[in-house]
């Protein structure tokens, strides 16, 4: 059994200007920003339940910005706080996978 109930990985890579499309240039690092916020004012944190933290480049840029939760390997995109909210809420605390921002497993 893994220590954390949740681990979440937020893309956060940031490429040189004229490069491929980056997660950080979309959003991605003031996402886990708020992310670790939210799940600390949620009460996510006691007893291991939740870990979030940075990652570097998924690979699959064009999806981004770009998250993954395990121990599901859910992939999301998102756009805002609210998609954040949505996706914490609902995959999170009531283990429902959000369809509508959810990424193909595979590109």
């Amino acid at each position: 059994m893994s220590y954390y109930n949740h681990h979440v990985f937020f893309c956060v890579n940031q490429r040189a200007e004229g490069e491929r499309q980056c997660c950080h240039n979309h959003g991605g690092s003031a996402m886990l920003d708020y992310a670790k916020q939210k799940v600390k004012a949620l009460g996510l944190l006691d007893s291991g339940r939740v870990r979030v933290q940075k990652a570097g480049c998924f690979d699959r840029c064009e999806q981004g910005p770009l998250l993954v939760v395990y121990p599901e390997a859910v992939w999301y995109t998102f756009v805002d706080e609210e998609d954040i909210d949505e996706i914490l809420t609902e995959h999170l605390q009531h283990d429902r996978i959000v369809e509508r921002l959810r990424v193909a497993d595979h590109a």
